[in-house]
């Protein structure tokens, strides 16, 4: 008997797991017309499968304009901000107005490079340092920072480089309390007594 397809490897594959069964104790018969049939089966799923995925994206269109018809219908379109006006920006030949305006929109913050938000941390930091009211809270600030500085400088560079250095924790203790005019407090945070 002469094989349906002996090209397709489906259908070979099914022929050698049949041939063996029929080794291993099952009679050695194979029914080669119902893994043609099997095979047929599979490959008519398979068609039907492709033609509903493809009706799918070409009907897809229609849902999307039904929406939008319904959502005219419905006044959701209505009295929309800056409704026959020209997009703010858009004009201004900024090619990145839409990224700058989500920013400010968003109030998104710490999108720069790591060695852009040192430089502008450390140009913060004594502000900050003033604000605190323990030296445990300046250590750890100032443990913090250098701790920034010093893991931005194992990575690679992801912008302009960083010249940021890191401080001297003691130096700038030192610095606070002469700022704050206050006694010194021990490294808990505790004035002494």
């Amino acid at each position: 008997m002469r094989d349906p397809q002996p090209s397709d490897p489906q259908l070979a594959a099914s022929r050698y797991e049949a041939e063996r069964a029929g080794r291993e104790g099952e009679p050695d018969t194979v029914d080669v017309a119902g893994l043609a049939a099997d095979h047929e089966r599979r490959e008519r799923e398979k068609l039907l499968a492709e033609r509903r995925r493809r009706d799918r994206a070409d009907t897809q269109h229609l849902w999307v304009e039904r929406q939008i018809l319904d959502a005219q219908r419905r006044g959701d379109f209505d009295d929309l901000p800056l409704a026959g006006k020209p997009i703010p920006g858009l004009t201004s030949g900024d090619p990145d107005w839409w990224t700058k305006a989500l920013v400010e929109r968003e109030q998104l913050s710490g999108l720069a490079p790591e060695s852009v938000l040192l430089r502008r941390d450390d140009a913060a930091l004594d502000a900050r340092l003033d604000a605190l009211w323990a030296e445990a809270e300046v250590r750890e600030a100032l443990a913090e920072f250098n701790s920034r500085g010093i893991t931005a400088r194992a990575r690679p560079s992801d912008g302009p480089p960083l010249i940021t250095p890191t401080r001297d924790v003691e130096g700038e203790v030192r610095r606070w309390r002469a700022r704050r005019g206050a006694s010194p407090t021990s490294p808990d945070g505790q004035h002494p007594r």
